[in-house]
């Protein structure tokens, strides 16, 4: 498609943070964006225009594409079967292809499709009952049990040890209405992930980053990784055979294992993802800019990051549900290099991802790439104080409680025994 001003419209599945970061990134091209979200009022809708239905409703999926000249996505939770009839019925081209939607919903057979292509996968196993799984826990000394859709965020996922309750484990990741695949543990290094692209006749990849979980729910992601060098070209080379399985243009999560100087795919998500989000202001073009331009067939931009960057995670630090009220902005702004992503939710809840807050270091990227890769321990011990520089920053917010006062104004209390800040 030939770039132009006034771009073309996108449709994307998903009105989340996802969608609002597409949108924000498309609106200095030119492009539009209509979101399909079930949720009222949902976080793009502030700087896109919402069709409200669920994400595999035929009639709103088909309300997006009468509104759109191409269809994306941004959450896995769209139905492929209905992408392509679309496609057919409106002539709206769909990135990435529906077919390959298809192949990652499923999550036994992403790994199966991968596997067969020489993708250094762990080992795996399909479970469909208990007596499988106990086979499977007792063969590879415990498992990671994974509900083969509908999972994601860690949701979805279960460690299960030989003698555990094994029916319970298959009820608890929801096994039953789609069945189950059990995955090897793997003892590994560091978790680390790969930014692709697949544009129009050309892929890239964003440098290497390095994710931190607590609970299965990405914390922070550092970029460079503190990896060794040819670790890095390695999980590049990985994502981009990745990348030749999947079919479609766009961005895509690749996350990986680093294990003993090796990489092992983890799993893919066929949109942009939160371990990229360092980009946004780390690269010279962020992974959503780069969704826009890939899913178009426009030029892609460079994925060379500006300088180490780490980014923050602002998740719900609360018991229970309610309005969302972020406090402690103010040391976020005040420090001058630190950048506050709001993602527009009305509603609180524990973990829940809320926002995200990114730093970047002052060194050029070129000059400590370098310098890590000569193993300087000055250039790892920057990208150290970087990380718990974000995780200060981050720790300094907090959600307040939302009351209603006597005349009905909202008045703010102290969270979880914290004073205000």
């Amino acid at each position: 498609m030939t770039p132009t001003c006034p771009a073309p419209t996108l449709g994307v599945v998903g009105g989340g943070q996802l969608g609002r970061m597409l949108a924000e990134a498309a609106a200095p091209l030119g492009v539009d964006v209509v979101v399909l979200d079930p949720t009222p009022d949902c976080p793009a809708a502030r700087v896109a225009d919402q069709v409200e239905g669920a994400f595999d409703d035929p009639d709103a999926v088909r309300e997006l594409a009468a509104r759109a000249d191409l269809l994306t996505l941004e959450i896995e939770l769209a139905d492929p079967d209905v992408l392509e009839e679309v496609h057919a019925e409106y002539d709206v081209p769909v990135h990435p292809d529906p077919d390959t939607l298809r192949t990652i919903q499923d999550k036994l057979v992403q790994k199966r499709t991968l596997a067969d292509a020489g993708v250094p996968v762990p080992e795996f196993v399909a479970v469909d009952d208990a007596a499988e799984l106990e086979a499977a826990a007792e063969r590879f000394g415990g498992v990671m049990l994974k509900a083969r859709t509908g999972g994601y965020d860690g949701r979805g996922n279960l460690p299960v040890d030989p003698g555990d309750d094994y029916a319970a484990a298959l009820d608890e990741v929801g096994a039953r209405a789609g069945g189950a695949m059990a995955e090897a543990f793997v003892d590994f290094d560091r978790e680390v992930s790969v930014i692709g692209v697949r544009g129009d006749g050309e892929t890239d990849a964003f440098p290497l980053g390095e994710n931190l979980h607590e609970a299965e729910i990405l914390r922070e992601t550092v970029v460079p990784a503190r990896s060794d060098p040819a670790v890095a070209a390695r999980a590049r080379e990985v994502a981009l055979d990745t990348l030749a399985e999947l079919d479609g243009r766009g961005v895509f999560g690749i996350e990986l294992f680093e294990r003993d100087g090796e990489i092992l795919l983890n799993e893919v998500a066929p949109r942009p993802h939160n371990s990229g989000h360092w980009t946004i202001e780390g690269a010279v073009t962020s992974q959503f800019e780069q969704h826009v331009r890939a899913v178009l067939g426009w030029p892609l931009g460079a994925t060379d990051a500006r300088a180490p960057t780490v980014s923050a995670n602002v998740l719900g630090t609360v018991d229970e549900s309610r309005p969302a009220r972020l406090e402690g902005v103010g040391s976020t702004l005040a420090a001058g290099d630190a950048h506050l992503h709001w993602y527009g939710k009305r509603e609180v809840r524990p973990l829940r991802k809320m926002g995200h807050l990114t730093l970047c270091g002052s060194a050029d990227a070129t000059a400590a790439d370098e310098a890590a890769d000569a193993g300087d321990g000055d250039a790892t011990a920057a990208t150290d104080d970087l990380l718990a520089r974000a995780r200060d920053l981050r720790d300094d917010l907090s959600f307040g409680r939302v009351e209603e006062t006597a005349d009905g104004a909202d008045a703010t209390a102290a969270t979880d025994g914290e004073a205000d800040r």
